[in-house]
């Protein structure tokens, strides 16, 4: 097995390539074996929403850390030489400390969230976690998330824009990989992000009436994740089916065994 080094090195290498990085987000064991499955999947990244819901926790709250590093690492586990990067949201309090721990479980790249903290204080994070990749030996692929449109409030798109391209220059400017900008960005937006930050810089989300992964890659776009949509397409089916099964219905025949 590869060391988490050379995964980390990988993921990066990824994230450089011409081709934009497709990552669909698990949120545990068997999610993560079913993608890793797929002749396709070059890397994967768990959904910190996802693993939250799985536990009965909201997005974003107070899920202890050590139930995310447990599952994460047991994700690790059956991932192989497949690097894996976990969402981390803002951090735990401490951002240095929580990607310590998560190397340690075989995490090789992050999606930390800046939350719209005060500028000095997210780069002061971002800082703290490529330190500590350096401190294990591991070149760390922080992929870090700026939230100027999620958390833009009433401010104008040239306002968030303008946020998302300097907060993500200073995270580049202080060791991330790429810049993670959710939400739904038509291609006039995309461009100009691309511009500011530079091409295989920008990391996005896909959502229902985003652009497709094509696209995004014809506009200079490193990675595409999908976020706890994957889990909800997987809720979907399972409630489908619960109300075809109350309905006297039978499993379909088409279901795989995939568990």
């Amino acid at each position: 097995m590869s060391t988490p080094a050379e995964r980390a090195q990988t993921l990066s290498a990824l994230h450089a390539a011409p081709e934009i990085l497709r990552v669909v987000n698990v949120w545990d064991v068997v999610s993560a074996e079913a993608i890793l499955a797929l002749p396709e999947t070059r890397a994967i990244a768990t959904a910190g929403h996802s693993i939250a819901a799985s536990f009965g926790y909201e997005d974003g709250t107070d899920i202890p850390l050590e139930i995310v590093l447990d599952m994460v690492g047991r994700i690790v586990a059956v991932a192989g030489d497949v690097p894996v990067s976990a969402d981390l949201d803002a951090g735990f309090g401490d951002p240095g400390e929580t990607t310590r721990r998560a190397i340690g479980v075989g995490i090789v790249g992050a999606n930390v969230e800046d939350r719209l903290k005060p500028l000095a204080d997210s780069v002061r994070a971002v800082e703290a976690i490529v330190r500590a990749g350096e401190a294990e030996g591991v070149p760390f692929a922080l992929n870090a998330r700026t939230d100027a449109f999620v958390r833009a409030g009433d401010r104008s798109t040239e306002e968030s824009i303008a946020d998302a391209i300097e907060r993500g220059r200073a995270y580049l400017d202080a060791g991330a990989d790429l810049v993670f900008v959710p939400g739904i960005l038509d291609a006039d937006i995309t461009g100009r992000l691309v511009e500011g930050l530079g091409e295989r810089k920008l990391s996005v989300i896909g959502l229902p009436g985003a652009l497709t992964a094509a696209e995004y890659e014809d506009l200079g776009v490193a990675r595409i994740s999908y976020g706890p949509t994957t889990q909800r397409v997987a809720l979907t089916a399972l409630q489908d089916v619960a109300q075809q099964l109350y309905a006297n219905g039978v499993i379909p025949p088409s279901t795989r065994p995939l568990n």
